[in-house]
């Protein structure tokens, strides 16, 4: 039996081999951190998204803790999905922030701006509320339709909104690429991410004085130093090594083709669905998607334990979920939100399947999963 799997590790012989030569030069070098390919890997990153600065950091969590930091949350109140990584959550904490949770609409798998707009105006009758801003996530690499207003809405309040692109590398909306869209965003280079830096992220920024802080605070506060004592601001050590970025530079070098085999699968995929009416988040407002997750609603009756054994049986082996488990139901959170729910993300975080979608799928094993999906899915 063919076994199609979620994940993919896209990378050539030619690559390994330019690889190899090329980190045998670090090493002989003997600088590992703070080069050469950690500032070309920056800039070309930023000239991808279209930002001014691009500061490569150890993990997207990093990252999305030095925007926090900048946005000084420390004492105030961080809107965030409950639908999100525990990394995301865990960034306002860390930061100092105190988190107030947003559902999420099924359309989207992200919040409206009505729910945004609900909360800040009840924030703003609350006395010991004082809310700071929003940490969008665009979850599975999709950006919500509403996203423009909420950014909108929000600059008309005082309120920052950042972006976890942490599913989002080459998406796109009305021109303009995530991590342009709003006030900094934070990547993930994850080993299962679109593109990989094996661990790694980049912070996204067009202020001047915030990718100076941003470049002080991943390297032990040195302000304006690569290396030496002095120390201004409370930073920590997630720098990126170079080792990192010289994989990234090879990843994002290949990005725009990655990108586009994970469309033609989606495309192939979707459209036995929307034939037979199987719910999914569709990225046709979106001038571009990553496609990191295709996420395809559960239909009332299918559970995702049954459907998960169902396909694998014939070899489609389903990807994580974007996320089956949301935060205000996370242990670690106990405490976050209390007493409040968060329906439609208790409805659909645990009824939805991300089937696999990679640039690595062929057209014929794209119309494999479309065509079992509908098997498995179909009321008929």
């Amino acid at each position: 039996m063919n076994q199609i799997k979620p994940f993919y590790f896209d990378i050539t012989d030619d690559e390994i081999g330019y690889f190899l030569s090329e980190t045998e030069k670090i090493l002989r070098s003997g600088k590992l951190i703070l080069g050469e390919h950690t500032a070309e890997f920056e800039k070309a990153f930023a000239e991808y998204v279209g930002v001014r600065h691009a500061i490569a950091v150890n993990s997207g969590s990093s990252g999305l803790e030095i925007l926090l930091r900048l946005k000084k949350v420390e004492g105030t109140t961080v809107l965030v999905p409950t639908n999100t990584n525990f990394a995301t959550v865990a960034a306002v904490i860390r930061a100092g922030g105190q988190v107030q949770y947003l559902d999420m609409d099924e359309g989207t798998f992200a919040p409206s701006l009505q729910m945004v707009q609900d909360a800040v105006e009840r924030g703003s009758t609350a006395q010991d509320v004082k809310i700071s801003g929003v940490l969008w996530v665009h979850i599975g690499g999709v950006i919500s339709p509403e996203f423009p207003q909420v950014v909108e809405y929000c600059r008309g309040q005082d309120l920052f909104v950042l972006e976890d692109t942490a599913h989002a590398h080459g998406s796109q909306i009305k021109g303009v690429s995530a991590g342009n869209l709003a006030d900094g965003a934070a990547f993930s280079f994850f080993p299962t991410k679109v593109m990989t830096t094996f661990e790694g992220g980049m912070v996204t920024l067009n202020d001047e004085q915030e990718d100076y802080i941003a470049r002080s605070l991943r390297n032990q506060g040195k302000r304006g130093m690569d290396f030496g004592g002095l120390h201004t601001d409370f930073g920590n050590s997630t720098r990126i090594t170079e080792i990192n970025a010289l994989f990234g530079r090879i990843q994002l070098k290949k990005l725009p083709d990655m990108l586009k085999r994970r469309q033609r699968a989606y495309e192939l995929i979707t459209a036995p669905l929307r034939e037979a009416g199987i719910g999914f988040v569709s990225t046709e407002q979106m001038d571009a998607a990553s496609h990191y997750k295709l996420i395809v609603h559960l239909p009332e009756g299918k559970t995702l334990k049954e459907v998960k054994a169902a396909l694998g049986s014939e070899g489609v082996f389903l990807g994580g979920t974007v996320y089956e488990i949301p935060c205000h139901q996370q242990p670690v959170f106990e405490g976050i939100c209390p007493g409040q729910s968060f329906p439609r993300a208790e409805r659909w975080c645990p009824n939805h399947i991300c089937p696999p979608l990679t640039s690595g799928m062929t057209e014929a094993e794209a119309k494999v999963v479309g065509e079992t999906l509908v098997r498995h899915l179909s009321s008929n």
